[in-house]
This record gives C-alpha cells, sequence and structure tokens, in this order.
C-alpha cells in the first residue's frame, strides 16, 4: 500500500473522506473529496484496493459505499 504516500488524500482531512448521512453537510463533504480524487495519481489503485478489500465506508478511488456496492452486486450477476 506505498500507494497511500502518493495519493492526493494523503495531506487532507481523513473525516473528509468518511462523511455520515447521505445529506447537508455529509453530502458536500462526499462532493469535496470526489473532487481530490478525481486529481489523484493513484485513483485506480485506491479502487481497486477498495473493491478487493470490500471497504464498506468512505471515499475511496472516487467512489462512495453506495456505488462500489451496486458495482460488487454487478459482478456477482
Amino acid at each position: 500500500m506505498d500507494w497511500l504516500n502518493r495519493a492526493a488524500c494523503a495531506d487532507e482531512d481523513p473525516d473528509l473522506f468518511f462523511p455520515t448521512g447521505p445529506a447537508g453537510p455529509a453530502l458536500r463533504d462526499r462532493i469535496a473529496a470526489k473532487r481530490i480524487c478525481a486529481r489523484c495519481p493513484v485513483r485506480g489503485l485506491c479502487f481497486a484496493w477498495a473493491i478487493s478489500t470490500r471497504q464498506a465506508t468512505g471515499v475511496w478511488g472516487g467512489t462512495c459505499e453506495e456505488e462500489r456496492a451496486a458495482l460488487h452486486r454487478q459482478s456477482r450477476r
């Protein structure tokens, strides 16, 4: 996981990537986190790690938990 050191989020507040709830300030944080992911040089590695380890919370590789759950459901079909 040495890619974490190169991640755009390395110097950001971790709470931004783990918002609680789907609306209000949590939605604002999720959008802000995804903007950071959009410019991240290791976004693909982060996303792959989140999928392979089934991260159930947080924004990883530009995706939120609902998006990853939907991808997981689709892959099982």
